[in-house]
């Protein structure tokens, strides 16, 4: 018998291709870049603004009825407890079809309705249709966003930021692939958000998965070269949208910017994919640790190694002492209610109940409420703050991109930034939302004084400032709650973005505008006619709704000091210390150590007779 092994330079055949291709799209990092592209298309509720006008004035809107919308819209975006509960059941490609399918159907009726193809429809009729189809986002960020964070659980904050920051990108992304396949018609921009992010999640179905996890020593250089790249896709959509704004664009310009946007969108597969390929290297170069042996032998003799008397007896349980007693059934376990208000220390796993009624979320909820709450409600009247301020109509445009931008800078910024000082300095993440809270209330005071030109500054600071709070608050879940019903807890945290909208959109700010515009049309000698959308203009139509607004981010400033206060001590301590001894258990179980048994085993496998 001789047994020999192909050497390492062997010519590679079909069947080494398909397994490195096999290896590449089931692997971790192909999974960060399928998130990646479904990422980069689920922001379509951030581009209200764009199209809201057009609503308005098609189905004959006052600001009110339009805030309702919004309202709807937010609460659809943002309540995301079934898609929680059910990917708590089911694996991630369930909850993505469902998204999907729920977002092409939502916007697809809004499409149908605008452009009158249906007869037209009621109020609540177009917000149930809103309601769905920004219900999908929530889909989508628990298919793929949570699943993420599982699968790199000492990462979170940097995987938050980066996957969060292509939801803020994908605003600017996705009005580049408008104008270059419709122009500037904005029917077919709901269309288009309706159709492209359902196509994506159905392509990508079965690559988002979880993953056992094992760290890599350069994970973090890798996140790295990702944030570089999506770094450089938003300064090139900075430099086009003010390249836009000074000049005319023809279809074909828009077509050229597009095909420009889509390839630094998949740059991020080449940095991947060659870190598969090292990882596939790595583990033939395992498993081919024994190839330099030859083995020759004339009917060898059967080796019989002597069994460890520990392995023998582990079979047995030790025998029970004299005096002890015997073991005794197990002791029934409590109810999910009767342990409620009896939750586990700080970073370990709570139930869903212990969450829910903890002081923790309660306090984080407010904040999130008056924070969120504030900068979704300028977001989603940008549209209507400069039409009211008398700047140009293709300045809403500029405007929402600055938000779609800058919304993904403040994400990748809050999440790399935090995660670096939390690890460095200890520096709590409660105590990073707090000061973004606190920034985000210079934009809505300029909003509130209508300074002259400064609606563009307004668009940054906010964009910046609702952007940067949402990895902050999921990390910040993660933490105190552990990971164990993040998808459920996770979408219970982003409950407070609809309740702070529906307060200070609808009820604030939707309702003191139409009190300013029905005062200035009496002023006039004016009557509104039915079916009639109501305009106000001037710096009193928003002046005081955001005050009110400011007013109450500062509150939210307060309550989320309190935060910082509860949980000091438990951000001094190590609270990755768990995932990284999982990790390393894990990485032990898949090298296990090459005893004599190993290589007894490996040459047997390898012998050719």
């Amino acid at each position: 018998m001789v047994a020999s092994a192909s050497a390492p330079g062997s010519h590679v055949g079909f069947g080494t291709m398909k397994n490195i291709s096999l290896h590449v799209i089931t692997g971790r990092w192909f999974m960060v870049f399928a998130s990646l592209l479904i990422m980069s298309t689920a922001g379509a509720t951030y581009m209200f603004g764009l199209y809201s006008n057009y609503i308005k004035s098609a189905l004959g809107y006052d600001q009110t009825t339009l805030n309702l919308l919004s309202f709807s819209k937010d609460l659809g975006g943002n309540v995301g407890i079934l898609s929680g509960l059910i990917n708590e059941l089911t694996p991630p490609w369930v909850v993505l079809s469902i998204g999907a399918a729920m977002n092409f159907s939502g916007y697809f009726m809004m499409y149908l309705a605008v452009t009158r193809r249906i007869p037209t429809p009621h109020v609540w009729h177009m917000c149930l249709y809103i309601c769905i189809a920004a219900n999908s986002q929530s889909f989508a960020n628990t298919g793929a966003l949570v699943t993420c964070v599982k699968n790199f659980p000492e990462s979170r904050g940097i995987v938050l930021g980066l996957l969060k920051g292509f939801v803020g990108l994908s605003g600017a992304i996705l009005t580049q692939i408008f104008h270059a396949l419709y122009g500037n018609n904005e029917a077919h921009l709901i269309l288009l958000i309706g159709w492209l992010p359902a196509a994506i999640s159905f392509v990508f179905l079965r690559t988002i998965r979880i993953i056992k996890v094992v760290r890599e020593k350069n994970e973090l250089e890798i996140f790295y070269k990702l944030l570089y790249i999506s770094l450089g896709l938003a300064g090139f959509l900075m430099v086009i949208i003010i390249v836009q704004n000074s000049f005319v664009f023809s279809r074909a310009a828009y077509r050229g910017s597009a095909a420009v946007v889509l390839v630094l969108l998949f740059a991020p597969l080449g940095v991947l994919i060659r870190e598969e390929l090292g990882i596939w290297k790595s583990k033939q170069e395992g498993l081919n640790d024994f190839s330099k042996f030859q083995v020759v032998a004339e009917n060898p003799p059967a080796i019989q190694l002597p069994t460890p008397p520990q392995a023998e007896k582990s079979e047995l349980p030790p025998p029970l002492p004299l005096h002890a007693k015997a073991p005794t059934s197990p002791k029934k376990s409590d109810s999910c209610f009767t342990n409620v208000f009896r939750p586990p220390n700080r970073g370990d796993d709570y139930t869903i109940l212990q969450a829910l009624f903890s002081l923790d979320m309660l306090v984080l909820f407010v904040a999130t409420t008056c924070g969120v709450g504030g900068t979704l409600t300028a977001i989603d009247n940008l549209g209507q703050i400069g039409k009211s301020l008398n700047y140009p109509s293709h300045a809403t445009t500029t405007f929402v991109s600055l938000v779609s931008i800058w919304n993904y800078l403040g994400r990748v910024t809050s999440g790399f930034a935090s995660e670096i000082l939390l690890k460095k300095y200890k520096f709590p993440r409660p105590l990073m939302l707090t000061l973004v809270l606190l920034f985000s209330c210079l934009g809505h005071l300029l909003i509130a004084f209508g300074v002259p030109n400064s609606l563009y500054i307004s668009s940054i600071i906010i964009g910046f400032s609702f952007g940067a709070q949402w990895p902050l608050i999921f990390a910040i879940i993660s933490e105190i709650f552990g990971l164990k019903y993040y998808s459920t807890l996770y979408n219970f945290g982003a409950v407070a973005s609809p309740v702070g909208s529906y307060i200070l959109n609808v009820k604030v700010a939707g309702q003191l505008y139409d009190k300013e515009a029905v005062r200035q049309m009496v002023a006039k000698g004016l009557t509104r006619r039915a079916g009639e959308d109501l305009s106000c203009t001037g710096v009193e139509c928003y002046k005081m709704a955001f005050l009110i607004i400011t007013a109450a981010t500062l509150f939210g400033c307060l309550v989320s000091f309190v935060l910082v206060i509860r949980t000091r001590k438990f951000y001094r301590g190590d609270i990755y210390k768990k995932f990284r001894e999982a990790a390393a258990a894990a990485e032990s179980e898949m090298v296990p150590p090459r005893t004599f048994t190993n290589y007894r085993q490996t040459l047997t496998d390898r012998l050719v007779v």
